[in-house]
């Protein structure tokens, strides 16, 4: 496997691209102390912190490393051994995951379990044989308890089953927080996470059927307007989600990578006052594509979990003057983003 062809290697100050044909890019090294590798780079959160790196967040001691799934099969134990005996990171970012919308995980729970349960042993395992200094792993909060009080917050992860609409994804990623409690106890490691509400942006999976709530609509909006037939909403519109743009989401990376110390992990959102309704998303969705037609929501579709409310005072108190992507105008970027790159984009 020519790992050189899918691997990206970002640094701060930018090297024009070489000739040889290889798709990523290799930029100027100077006195590097962070080799920091991260898993699921060509997905949506690490396109995100791939350009904020490269838009002048990075730093001159660092050096980014993204790979994807065609660098390893991160399932096994013997590629992810390989990847990290290759790149010989120093910190990691842990984005990789087997990911889906709901109706994928009612489906396939089992699935979800087992893939994300394979990944995340790895990836944390052969983290802490090759003397990694840090990991952050990204969570969702989907992990919380179904059963609970509002909002929900970082204390609460524990506290009884997930939705049944999602549990294998959901136990597989609480996981996570009981190995990184383990891997601290036992061993000393800095491991933490993250937990973010509902993430969108650029280089989404905008499939209707398996993707997330907001780049489905995207795409649906964009078929219905081609064919000027009505949009048709899954569900009633009711459910409300926070839901945080992933150049933002990069941003809070970055820090917590760099800053955030704690072994506990963290929610990542929007404040609870941002909450909007699915409705009141296809609605700027609609607005952002010009799109004129008729909302129609399909009962017979399933809601899933009405509300995930989330409290994000815990990095109020670590950033309180961090500034979010106001919602209508990421949704505008996204939309902009996805009719220029629909021949290409994930879907």
């Amino acid at each position: 496997m020519l790992v050189g062809a899918h691997t990206r290697v970002v640094h701060p100050k930018v090297i024009p691209a070489c000739p040889s044909g290889f798709s990523h890019r290799v930029l100027a090294m100077t006195e590097v102390s962070k080799r920091i590798l991260v898993t699921g780079g060509t997905g949506l959160v690490g396109r995100a912190i791939e350009k904020v790196v490269a838009d002048g967040e990075g730093r001159p001691d660092e050096e980014w490393i993204f790979v994807s799934s065609r660098d390893a099969d991160l399932t096994s134990s013997s590629e992810t051994k390989a990847l990290f005996e290759r790149h010989k990171p120093t910190h990691v970012i842990h984005l990789a995951a087997m990911v889906g919308g709901l109706f994928k995980n009612l489906r396939s729970n089992l699935d979800f379990w087992r893939t994300n349960i394979h990944i995340n042993d790895n990836v944390l395992h052969s983290a802490y044989e090759s003397g990694v200094q840090k990991v952050v792993s990204c969570l969702s909060t989907c992990i919380f308890p179904d059963k609970t009080t509002y909002p929900i917050d970082e204390t609460m992860i524990h506290n009884g089953p997930p939705h049944s609409s999602n549990f294998g994804y959901s136990y597989a990623k609480r996981m996570i927080d009981v190995q990184n409690r383990g891997y601290s106890e036992q061993h000393g490691q800095r491991f933490t996470a993250v937990i973010p509400t509902n993430v969108f942006g650029p280089h989404d999976n905008f499939n209707i059927e398996d993707g997330h709530v907001l780049p489905g609509l995207i795409h649906k909006v964009y078929l219905a307007k081609q064919s000027s037939s009505a949009l048709t909403v899954w569900g009633t519109g009711k459910p409300r989600r926070q839901f945080i743009y992933s150049l933002d989401l990069a941003r809070l990376f970055l820090w917590v990578l760099r800053e955030y110390d704690e072994v506990e992990p963290i929610i990542l959102s929007v404040g609870e006052e941002d909450e909007v309704s699915i409705q009141e998303a296809a609605e700027a969705i609609a607005e952002a594509m010009e799109f004129g037609g008729e909302l129609v929501f399909d009962t017979t579709k399933s809601d899933g979990q009405f509300k995930k409310t989330a409290s994000n005072a815990k990095l109020r108190r670590y950033l309180p003057e961090f500034q979010f992507t106001p919602f209508r105008k990421a949704v505008k970027e996204t939309c902009a983003w996805f009719n220029a790159n629909y021949a290409n984009a994930r879907k």
